[in-house]
C-alpha cells in the first residue's frame, strides 16, 4: 500500500514541476501575442560590473514623473501608466498605487525615490538577457550608440499587457541588438 501512494506521490510532483513552468512560459507568450508595443527611449549607462556577461543592463528616460505628492516613499509598488507620444515612444500619463480607472496600459514599479517635486522609480525590465558569447559585444555597442547625444537612436521593445511586462528586444539604429553586434 506504502508503495502506491509513494508513486502516485511521484507523479503528482511531476506533473507539478512540468506545470508550473509552462505556465510562466504560456504567460509570457500570451503578453508577446495580446499585448501592447511600446518602445521605451534608453539614456546611457557607465558600467560598473565587469561580470554582467550574460545580460545588457537598461535605464530608461522615463524613469520619473512630475508630481508632488509626499504619500511615496522609497520601496513603495506603484502602477506606471504608459501611453504613445506621438513619435510613437513610451511616456509616462500617470501614476498611483491604487488600480485606476483609465484605458492606458500600465506596468508595476519600485519607487526609488520622491525629490525634486517627482516620483522617480525602477521599471521591471531593466535586464535584457541574450547569448552569452554575444552579451559582451552588445552591452558595449548598446553603451557607445547611446552616448552619442546627436545620434542616439536606441530603444527597448516591451510588450504591457494588463500590468505584466516582456521585453522583446533592443533595437539600435533600426536593427536589433543580435544583428547590430554581428555586423
Amino acid at each position: 500500500m506504502k508503495t502506491i501512494h509513494v508513486c502516485i506521490g511521484f507523479v503528482l510532483l511531476a506533473l507539478v514541476q512540468l506545470f508550473v513552468p509552462s505556465l510562466m512560459i504560456w504567460e509570457q507568450e500570451d503578453i508577446l501575442i495580446s499585448g501592447n508595443v511600446y518602445k521605451f527611449k534608453t539614456r546611457p549607462i557607465d558600467p560598473t560590473d565587469p561580470f554582467r556577461g550574460k545580460y545588457i543592463t537598461l535605464q530608461y528616460e522615463i524613469d520619473y514623473f512630475p508630481i508632488a505628492d509626499t504619500a511615496y516613499r522609497y520601496g513603495d509598488q506603484i502602477k506606471v501608466y504608459i501611453e504613445k507620444d506621438s513619435a510613437g515612444f513610451a511616456t509616462v500619463s500617470a501614476i498611483s498605487k491604487e488600480p485606476l480607472q483609465t484605458n492606458n496600459d500600465y506596468v508595476e514599479a519600485k519607487v526609488t525615490g520622491n525629490y525634486k517635486n517627482a516620483i522617480h522609480f525602477k521599471l521591471p525590465f531593466d535586464r535584457f538577457y541574450m547569448e552569452e558569447t554575444k552579451a559582451y559585444d552588445a552591452e558595449k555597442a548598446y553603451v557607445e550608440t547611446n552616448r552619442d547625444t546627436i545620434k542616439n537612436n536606441v530603444y527597448a521593445l516591451v510588450y504591457i499587457k494588463e500590468g505584466k511586462s516582456v521585453l522583446k528586444d533592443v533595437i539600435i539604429d533600426g536593427i536589433p541588438i543580435q544583428e547590430y553586434v554581428e555586423k
